[in-house]
């Protein structure tokens, strides 16, 4: 695995999220497009027949003659919009599995109406992408840098000549800032969040957060690990830098936390075990990461896993380590959170 360098994270780190796989290299930063930047941190919301401004998270200003309606964006970016009501013309990263049906990240999307440009890291057709005459693209950034979330580096240069780019950060803060921020982008697309279906999901979500924090008050011994496993390794997040676990941990959940040190070589996200060291840690509860480069916990097959008490009490639920941005989405991981440690045995 290459231990080059483009950020202060690797690519492994930022592929991570909190714990995924490691895959190696290393994830080169992006620069800022030529836009400026400028006004407020809040989106103007576009009117149906004005100008489109809208202020990422870079600090970038994208002002457009109108809302846009060509748009290509991150799969889980998409489905975050299609819960609100915004449809995309193509997506990159992953949306389909090798059985062609909707990777998890792609949500309710129907991916058999949107233009797949890439469905790897690394892989994004930019001739697909200009023929799709794209007015911005719409992604994520798991670092401080301006790192475009699944541009390739090599390609970025001519993906940038030919429509503007707005970042949403999912880096080292809570899951409700990003919410928030995907909420004002839907809104300034068009979206009508004052929908029944739009209120109802926040507030399902507020109390979802409520459940969430009088369980982990109530059981306050149960210890929670977020991992995500490959053939060769077990990976333990700490809840630094990722959204999901930090606002968990806000909320009073006990995770298991690997040290700094332990860390350094996950780039800060994460302490890599070997399968015979899986159990160097207690947990009563095991969160696994559900994407598809990561190994799901039917098909491992390592004794030393099935041998921990969590494993063996069937304390085991997914994580979401990207989670798709709407609070419809994001509602389920802290009710299955919330219900796993109200359950919980204490086994540990």
């Amino acid at each position: 695995m290459s231990n080059a360098r483009a950020t202060n994270l690797t690519r492994r780190g930022i592929l991570a999220a909190g714990g995924a796989l490691g895959l190696g290299a290393v994830l080169a930063a992006c620069g800022d497009e030529d836009t400026k930047s400028g006004g407020s941190d809040a989106t103007g919301a576009a009117k149906a027949s004005g100008p489109w401004t809208f202020k990422d998270d870079r600090g970038t200003t994208v002002k457009l003659d109108k809302v846009p309606t060509g748009i290509v964006a991150f799969t889980g970016v998409a489905a975050a919009l299609h819960d609100y009501g915004i449809q995309v013309k193509g997506v990159f990263g992953p949306t389909k599995t090798q059985d062609g049906k909707p990777d998890v990240q792609a949500g309710d999307m129907d991916i058999s109406k949107v233009e797949i440009l890439g469905n790897v890291w690394g892989q994004f057709n930019v001739e697909k992408y200009a023929a799709l005459a794209p007015e911005v693209l719409i992604t994520t950034m798991f670092d401080d840098a301006g790192t475009l979330w699944y541009v390739p580096e090599e390609s970025k240069d001519k993906i940038a000549k030919l429509a503007p780019s707005v970042a949403v950060s999912v880096y080292d803060r809570q899951l409700t800032q990003p919410l928030e921020r995907m909420w004002a982008l839907a809104e300034s697309l068009g979206a009508d969040l004052t929908a029944q279906k739009a209120v109802t999901a926040k507030k399902e979500f507020e109390a979802a957060a409520e459940r969430l924090r009088k369980a982990a008050k109530a059981r306050p011994e149960i210890k929670v690990m977020a991992g995500s496993a490959s053939a060769e390794l077990f990976y333990v997040s700490g809840t630094n830098l990722s959204i999901d676990l930090e606002y968990f941990k806000a909320l009073g959940v006990n995770f298991i936390e690997p040290s700094e040190k332990a860390k350094a070589q996950g780039g800060g996200w994460f302490e890599a075990l070997s399968w015979e060291n899986v159990d160097k840690y207690g947990a009563d509860i095991i969160m696994m990461d559900d994407r598809a480069q990561a190994l799901q916990p039917a098909a491992i097959t390592e004794a030393t896993w099935k041998k921990l008490p969590a494993v063996k009490a069937g304390q085991v639920i997914p994580r979401s380590p990207e989670p798709i941005l709407s609070y419809g989405k994001c509602t389920p991981l802290l009710t299955n959170l919330a219900e796993a440690i109200e359950n919980a045995k204490k086994v540990s």
